[in-house]
């Protein structure tokens, strides 16, 4: 239960009735506190993390599982938890007729879609162990790594970082990330979070434990969307009947069931309705490709692609012919300061690691290779939406 939250939403009332009151509850790409029903994932972590509890590391450990199934929400829910009582424990002034409970390590995390390179990744680390700020330029990545070693040394207890989102198509390899591992002080455990089977992992052969996690049971996600639509829409925005919809479209996605939610919930306050109605559903099931890519992953990648994803979401169909009409379309937008073959580039790349998909022409009006097109891979109302709200 976020308490904030639903306040917040009672103190908007008084601007008039909407539909949508917290965009941020409804966001595929954002984690509440208390994920739902995710009990027994959380009691294998725990598990796994009980030698904190006794001031003691755990061995580094894999947490596995499809697109969807609430990985990175229960393990961003629980280190945040754990390191509220780590920092509690060791901020507690101590009597000498009080025993003190043991300290337990600090918990970071770190989300390897934005960081790509060894600088960021122990940036990442060290910026969230000490209070004051870590630059980030006119200091080397050597600076960093021994800033890092002699803030850990002074630690009984040191740190578990979680690291998510490893070794994706476009991110850090499995043989980069045990480099960046291997150069980690000694007392450093890590929990690694992705999508690719352990047995397909070399990174695994420096784990001790594999944490499965399943893909959401559909009255779970029914219940995900329920909980998620009573903190970002006004009362009796989205029924139970539209969310078992979404949840059977879904097959226990719950990114692809929150981002249906949150274009069909878009849809309906734009015509400045106060409740989600089937068309609401129906349009915004079907702005899904067939195999959509995570809005989290679009949201991460550098500003100048963003921006030609953008425009490319807004081009007239007849731009968006071939590669050739969708470069020339996005590079003579006056907002665009990037050259048509920069922006061709662009459209190439992320082809290349899945964003979008280079899709041939079935006719073609020339001799010769029919030309290709491109088409998204996520839903564009969201990532607009989403980019809107975050400027």
């Amino acid at each position: 239960m976020d308490i904030d939250a639903r306040i917040k939403r009672r103190r908007r009332r008084s601007d008039g009735p909407r539909l949508v009151e917290d965009y941020e509850s409804l966001s595929p790409v954002s984690h509440v506190e208390e994920p739902s029903d995710r009990g027994p994932v959380l009691e294998r972590l725990l598990d796994h993390l009980d030698p904190v509890f006794d001031g003691q590391l755990p061995p580094n450990a894999y947490v596995s599982g499809p697109f969807g199934s609430g990985k990175s929400a229960v393990v961003t829910a629980l280190f945040a938890h754990l390191n509220r009582l780590s920092t509690d424990t060791r901020s507690i002034i101590h009597t000498s007729t009080r025993a003190a409970p043991p300290a337990t390590p600090a918990f970071v995390s770190v989300d390897m879609r934005e960081t790509t390179s060894e600088f960021a990744f122990y940036h990442g680390v060290l910026d969230a162990l000490v209070d004051e700020s870590v630059p980030d330029h006119g200091i080397s990545t050597d600076d960093l790594s021994d800033r890092l070693h002699e803030v850990l040394g002074r630690s009984r207890t040191g740190v578990v970082v979680a690291v998510d989102h490893v070794c994706e198509p476009d991110g850090t390899s499995a043989e980069e990330l045990v480099d960046l591992f291997a150069g980690l002080p000694s007392n450093v455990s890590w929990l690694a979070i992705g999508r690719i089977p352990p047995e397909d992992l070399s990174l695994t052969e420096y784990t001790a434990t594999e944490i499965r996690v399943e893909r959401y049971r559909r009255e779970t996600l029914v219940d995900l969307l329920m909980t998620r639509a009573s903190l970002g829409l006004t009362r009796q925005g989205l029924d139970h009947d539209q969310a078992r919809r979404i949840a059977d479209w879904a097959d226990g996605n719950a990114h692809d069931a929150m981002a249906a939610l949150f274009v069909a919930a878009d849809r309906a306050s734009r015509t400045d309705r106060t409740r989600i109605d089937e068309a609401d559903v129906s349009a915004a099931i079907d702005e899904f490709p067939r195999s959509s890519v995570s809005l989290g992953r679009v949201l991460a990648l550098p500003a100048n692609k963003q921006l030609v994803l953008r425009k490319l979401v807004a081009l007239d169909p007849e731009d968006r012919a071939s590669v050739t009409a969708t470069t020339e379309a996005i590079s003579s937008d006056p907002s665009v300061d990037l050259s048509p073959g920069t922006v061709k580039r662009y459209l190439y790349e992320m082809a290349e690691v899945g964003v979008v998909e280079r899709v041939q022409s079935e006719v073609s009006n020339e001799k010769g290779r029919p030309p290709s097109r491109v088409e998204l891979r996520f839903p564009p109302t969201a990532f607009q939406r989403l980019s809107d709200i975050r400027e």
